[in-house]
Order: C-alpha cells, then structure tokens, then sequence
C-alpha cells in the first residue's frame, strides 16, 4: 500500500495542475499580442507565432509524449513524429486553404481525447480492459494528426490574415508549428531516454500516463463545457 502512495499522490498532483490552468492557457486561443504580431511583422511574424502555439500547445505536447513513451530507439521518434507532422500538415494548410472551420472547442475535445487514448493505451488498457488488441500504432497517430491539424487549421483560421500570400502565410505558420514541435520535444526525449536507464522508470512511466489518462478526461469536459455554456460566434 505503502509502495503505490507515491504513483497516486503525483497522478492526483498533476491533474490537479492541468485543472487549475487559467481558462487562457487552456484556450490557446487569439491573443493581441499574436494578431498584434502578425499585422506588424511579415512571413516571418507567421513562423513566430505558429512555434509559439506549439510550444504553448498543452494538448499536441501531451499527446506527442504518449507516443513517445511507447517507442524504444531514435528511428522509431522520428518515423512516428514524421506521420503525426505529415497528418497535421495535411489538414492545416488544407483546411485553411478552403476555409473549412469547426466549433474550436468541439476540435479540442477530440484532441483532448486522444491524450485519454493514448495513456490508456499506454498503460495497456485494450488488453487488460477491453480484452483486445490496440489499434495499429502508426496508423492512429496518422489519423490523431489530422484531426490536430485540423484544431490548428481552426486556429490559424481566427487570425486575421489580411488579403495577399495566403499560401505563404499558412505554410509559414506551419513551418513555425514543425519549429516549435522539435523545441519542445528535444528535452523530452532526451529526459525520457535518461529516465529509462534508472530503477524508477517504471513509476514514472506510470505516473505519466495516468496523468495524461486524467488530463484527457478534465479537458473533454472543459472543452465541452466552453461549447455549451460558452459564447459562439
């Protein structure tokens, strides 16, 4: 009993931050400074904003770390950040392209629930619970890039972009998306490449996915609370 104190007070301290986050951050929404930002600046103010976004960007981080955790070498990482990269970019620059918009936060309710999905998975949920096998690794997180791409394309789609280079806005925004990814996940994998050569991996392992089954679970419901209680344009 004494053993798992540990795991649980730190899954309950985790979601416990994940929740109390200001409704700002959660949002990720258009702030003025970004807007302020991109009428100011030219391709390069898109780039700017669009790494800030992904570094800012609880939801994609948290998902790219479940993938992570489940992949032992290098070539793995990139193999698999490759077909997340090429989903997201599929649906941004196209869905901006052809202005297909939806409700911001019905998309990131569903991207709130690949985070659930991918630390239940994680933590082996489809064998232990639904006694069958995951889903093809590779090809869901293809299909989890799309629809993240999407919320970006949702996202990117608030701005105003004035009338000229819309191609060439929305593919610096994108370039500053990928820029923004590789920042924020160098540390995490060298962190995660140290960690599994210590004796507390597994609690850490653990305690991450837990974590990120719970953060899931607490922003669906924030997310679905903004879009029935919240104003919609």
């Amino acid at each position: 009993m004494k053993k798992n104190t540990p795991i649980w007070a730190s899954v309950i301290t985790v979601a416990c931050i994940l929740l109390v986050l200001p409704s700002e951050l959660l949002a990720h929404g258009v702030s003025p400074s970004d807007q302020a930002i991109l009428h100011s600046g030219g391709l390069l103010s898109y780039v700017l904003v669009g790494a800030k976004h992904m570094i800012t960007g609880y939801d994609h981080i948290l998902f790219l770390v479940g993938v992570i955790f489940f992949l032992s070498s290098i070539k793995d990482i990139l193999k698999f950040i490759t077909a997340f990269t090429i989903g997201h970019s599929i649906t941004l620059i196209g869905a901006t392209l052809l202005g297909i918009q939806a409700n911001e936060h019905l998309i990131d309710a569903v991207i709130a629930l690949s985070v659930l999905y991918k630390g239940f998975e994680n933590l082996g949920g489809f064998s232990k619970i639904l006694n069958m096998k995951s889903p093809n690794l590779l090809g869901m997180v293809s299909i989890f890039g799309l629809i993240h791409g999407f919320g970006l394309s949702t996202r990117l789609q608030s701005f105003d972009m004035g009338e000229g280079d819309i191609l060439a806005k929305i593919i610096s925004f994108n370039v500053g998306v990928e820029l923004g990814q590789v920042a924020a996940l160098i540390p995490i994998v060298i962190l995660m490449q140290v960690w599994k050569k210590k004796k507390s991996y597994a609690t850490f392992y653990n305690v991450t996915n837990w974590g990120l089954v719970l953060a899931g679970i607490g922003l669906f419901i924030f997310q679905m609370y903004g879009y029935l209680y919240g104003h919609h344009s």
